[in-house]
């Protein structure tokens, strides 16, 4: 890769997002994946209640929030893992209400997941293989005739080994995926992600329990992502690490996307600090607030006094 390819595939995603305004829900230039109304209740609790988002096309979005904000729900609901009480989304223009998983990854948007799905049992390379959408040899009778897939066969072994190169584990690939670590396994589903040659990559903590050697590696297939023309939503909570690889930032809290916009412009956002640390957790008390509390503690003093006396 081109020393300044990197550079290049950034500024480009800049460029197409610097007009947008940092507001929730803001319409963008070239949407590949949008959203409206989406919805989805656990009883009498709301998880998931998206108004409108839209995720720009060849950029590297971040989706934050505090720990049950409804990131990894909302990712579920888009990738047809669950389904919404309501709304509806598109993806290149063709709705994807009611499509399951499978064929939602045959669109061309897959997804890895925090916790990783990596089989076990099976060795590196078949894991790969395994990813492969459009196999000839899966078809029964089609199996019984080797001519018909052998060719089709070596094509996908050439492709899981390049990918098995670029993310070094073409060393692994005899070896039983559950004999990885777990940095190691999400480098795996990662690139078993890529044998569907996919057009947006959706990661979901990906550096989640990695160890901090695999961290920059990680990074960088993630930046190497939008280099290949592909579009990254991805959740993290290292804020250091979205500041770094985000081109753009969407905010969830409480089910909701209460903010939306460039790194920094998201992380000076008032909702933003509300959302992780509590509205108006350092804002000056008034006099009035000042007043009852000092009365709840003393309450609570005397009570406390009342009950060592008696």
């Amino acid at each position: 890769m081109p020393a300044d390819s990197t550079s290049t595939a950034a500024s480009k995603a800049a460029a197409a997002l610097a007009d947008v305004e940092p507001r929730p829900g803001v319409p963008k230039p070239d949407p590949i994946l949008i959203a409206d109304g989406v919805a989805r209740r656990f009883g009498g609790l709301t998880a998931v209640e998206v108004d409108h988002l839209e995720v720009q096309r060849g950029v590297i979005t971040a989706l934050i929030g505090p720990n049950g904000a409804g990131k990894t729900t909302f990712f579920n609901l888009l990738t047809g893992f669950d389904k919404p009480n309501e709304g509806t989304w598109s993806f290149e223009g063709s709705d994807l209400g009611g499509v399951p998983a499978h064929k939602v990854a045959r669109k061309g948007m897959v997804r890895t997941f925090q916790l990783t799905k990596a089989l076990s049992k099976l060795s590196v390379m078949d894991n790969m293989r395994l990813g492969a959408t459009g196999q000839k040899g899966e078809n029964f009778f089609r199996a019984l005739i080797p001519g018909i897939w052998t060719g089709q066969q070596k094509e996908i072994d050439e492709r899981a080994l390049d990918l098995l190169g670029r993310f070094k584990l073409d060393a692994k690939k005899d070896d039983f995926a559950g004999s990885l670590s777990g940095g190691q396994r999400k480098l795996l589903e990662m690139a078993r992600a890529l044998m569907v040659e996919p057009t947006m990559v959706m990661l979901d903590e990906p550096m989640a329990g990695v160890n901090p050697a695999l961290t920059q590696s990680l990074l960088g297939h993630v930046k190497d992502l939008r280099e290949q023309g592909m579009t990254v939503l991805f959740v993290e909570h290292d804020m250091d690490m979205v500041r770094d690889i985000s081109d753009w930032v969407v905010v969830m809290a409480q089910g909701k996307i209460v903010a939306e916009g460039p790194p920094d412009s998201v992380m000076a956002d008032q909702a933003v600090i509300d959302a992780y640390l509590g509205a108006h957790h350092d804002a000056p008390l008034s006099v009035e607030e000042e007043q009852a509390q000092l009365a709840e503690a003393e309450a609570e003093l005397e009570a406390l006094q009342e009950e060592r006396e008696k």
